[in-house]
């Protein structure tokens, strides 16, 4: 059996992938950033709604999920 034969990018310092001008660097931190900024938009469109239909405001919620979760008891 043989061992696969990788190949490994260069060894970047600590935070230069940030600021380097490699092109799919740039594009991937573009889709991820794109990507949060509808995930926010949606998370907080659901808890309008939410807010709408319960009457409960955004803390109001968070309040009531966690109080739901430890009262569950659930040991580890």
């Amino acid at each position: 059996m043989t061992l696969p034969n990788y190949r490994y990018e260069q060894l970047e310092t600590f935070g230069s992938s940030f600021t380097g001008a490699r092109r799919w660097n740039y594009s991937s931190l573009q889709f991820v950033e794109r990507l949060n900024g509808r995930a926010a938009m949606l998370g907080f469109t659901v808890g309008v709604v939410i807010e709408y239909i319960t009457g409960l405001s955004i803390t109001g919620q968070l309040r009531s999920v966690l109080s739901w979760y430890l009262s569950l008891g659930i040991e580890t």
